[in-house]
């Protein structure tokens, strides 16, 4: 009867340890299968970035764009920039080598295409001293020009981010079709192409600063569910062996 009693008096812990051990191990293997995207996400990304450009896809190919299939590949444009409808969006630089980062805006500017159709192109990085056009007037290049870059797919608004208020000129995010509509513009692009590194005149805006380096901490938190996972077991055979010995 006491044997019979202390088996019983494991039944309610077991229970919550095996649903507690199914949750750890499905947050494991979710890391595992996220390491797995992750990676081969990454492949994408060099890929894409270290082939020769090719010209921005055409007008008719746009409504088919997809991001995890054409985000990040290297394209030229050729147009004229709308400078009038000029967006800056709030945002940081990426760390230098000294782990710094630099607050101001990045300048996102819409591109007519000689066909008629326009392509919102991420210019580039101006610190916040430089909002004013006219403090970085030899950038406003006009005529004709030739952008190369890398295609991106719009930012999408996060709970973490202000709302976008177009009337007072404040941005928070790169979304070609947030631009459009507040401008007018029909025959946009359904994605941006971020400029490379080349310089403009003044220096101004500062291109060349997309993010191709992501963390890729998947395994060490598979891992460390994967553990705890264990521990739990550990703890539940420590907690059973004295419940039946009576100790």
């Amino acid at each position: 009867m006491i044997v019979a009693a202390r088996w019983r008096g494991l039944i309610l812990p077991g229970v919550l340890t095996l649903l507690v051990l199914a949750v750890l191990l499905s947050l494991s293997a979710w890391q595992f299968s996220r390491m797995g995207w992750k990676e081969a996400l990454l492949a994408r990304i060099e890929a894409r970035i270290d082939a020769a450009p090719v010209p921005v896809p055409p007008e008719a190919d746009w409504p088919a764009w997809r991001a995890d299939e054409d985000e990040y590949r290297r394209v030229t444009v050729e147009g004229r920039f709308l400078h009038d409808r000029e967006v800056l969006v709030h945002g940081n630089t990426p760390r230098d080598e000294r782990g710094r980062v630099f607050a101001g805006y990045y300048v996102l500017t819409p591109l007519a295409r000689p066909d008629g159709s326009i392509v919102v192109v991420n210019r580039g990085f101006v610190p916040l001293e430089n909002r004013d056009p006219a403090t970085r007037a030899p950038g406003q290049v006009e005529g004709e020009v030739v952008v190369s870059g890398v295609m991106r797919a719009p930012q999408e608004w996060g709970w973490f981010l202000p709302a976008d208020d177009p009337a007072k000129g404040e941005w928070f995010t790169r979304d070609p079709a947030a631009i459009a509509a507040a401008f007018g513009l029909a025959r946009v692009a359904p994605f941006i192409v971020e400029a490379d590194g080349a310089s403009n005149p003044g220096g101004l805006p500062r291109g060349g600063l997309t993010r191709v380096s992501f963390p890729n901490n998947h395994l060490e938190y598979a891992l460390t569910w994967l553990g705890l996972a264990i521990g739990l077991l550990g703890v539940f055979a420590v907690f059973a062996t004295k419940r039946l010995k009576g100790t």
